[in-house]
């Protein structure tokens, strides 16, 4: 999937920077993003795993948490979706090294939608149409992310010069770096990444089984698994991305300049980005938006069946 004629006959010494991938106030605004909503959804799953054992009914949920842990979620699944997308389409010019770290942002925002779902289900599973379209968003999502897989598979079999764009690894002809690749920690990698597009295919299947269910056995267990599964992935791609940065830590390839560690106007813009859906939350506090309290236990069976919209009871408490 190449969309240029990439240059891949001159390796050069060292590449730009690329502040809007790699700026220190992306990073942190996907971390800090990702941290928030992964703390919101074990909040609120401790908190209905410890309301269920004692048998009690919380008649007032926390609507502000489940609102901003929704938003945080949206907004996490279709950034990940636009920065793998733009991503590929300049496949021509970006190095791994840039390649490699959308990827792990697209990993981190996957890990904190999933968690949310885990917490989420029943919300989801209120509206059909938006229920599919989320469904949906998530296909998109792992094919995107599965064909970012080949690409570093790819340049990684090959052993292909960090300075030159990703879409030279799919090139006839190009000059092979094939020292690399007797290299201990490039083998590890290799089999790393392929564990890794193995895995996001089984946890797509699995949150797909989630969604999708009508009769979710386990429930709470899956729920704690999930939660601390997806939370391992969160953490992983951070620090992954942290260490291999230029703004907190040491690249793997020689960059021509310092601007990934410069505080420009589209790094603060990123951090001024995680207020949105704070104000949302002011909205619910000042009750100027009605958000529906979750689906009770009780509840989960009449919505495929219909009595829910028919029952004036249960009518009033969602």
């Amino acid at each position: 999937m190449v969309f240029g004629t990439p240059n891949c006959t001159v390796v050069p010494d060292q590449v730009p920077s690329d502040p809007g991938i790699a700026g220190a106030g992306v990073l942190l605004s996907s971390t800090i993003t990702a941290g928030l909503a992964l703390l919101m959804s074990g909040s609120l799953i401790i908190q209905e795993f410890w309301q269920s054992s004692l048998r009690k009914h919380d008649p007032n949920p926390s609507k502000i948490r489940r609102k901003l842990l929704n938003s945080y979620s949206d907004q996490q699944i279709i950034v990940g979706i636009g920065i793998q997308s733009v991503g590929l389409a300049q496949s021509d010019v970006l190095v791994p090294y840039h390649f490699f770290i959308i990827w792990m942002l697209s990993l981190l925002s996957m890990a904190t939608h999933n968690a949310t779902l885990l917490t989420l289900v029943r919300d989801f599973q209120r509206d059909k149409v938006l229920r599919w379209l989320r469904q949906f968003l998530m296909f998109v999502n792992l094919a995107l992310s599965c064909t970012f897989g080949a690409f570093v598979l790819q340049s990684k079999a090959r052993g292909l010069p960090n300075t030159l764009p990703i879409a030279c690894s799919w090139a006839g002809g190009v000059h092979d770096n094939t020292g690399p690749n007797n290299n201990a920690a490039y083998g590890l990698d290799y089999f790393g990444t392929i564990i890794t597009i193995v895995g996001n295919c089984i946890v797509f299947g699995l949150a797909t089984w989630y969604l999708q269910s009508r009769l979710q056995r386990f429930y709470r267990s899956v729920q704690l698994c999930g939660l601390v599964l997806m939370g391992g992935i969160a953490i992983g791609a951070t620090v992954r991305v942290f260490l291999l940065s230029q703004a907190f830590g040491t690249p793997d390839v020689k960059l021509a300049d310092q601007g990934e560690k410069s505080w420009s106007f589209g790094q603060l813009l990123s951090m001024l980005m995680l207020i949105l859906p704070v104000i949302s939350a002011v909205e619910i506090l000042r009750g100027e938006i009605a958000v529906a309290p979750p689906v009770q236990e009780d509840d989960k069976e009449m919505l495929y069946s219909g009595e829910l919209d028919t029952n004036p009871m249960i009518i009033n408490r969602v």
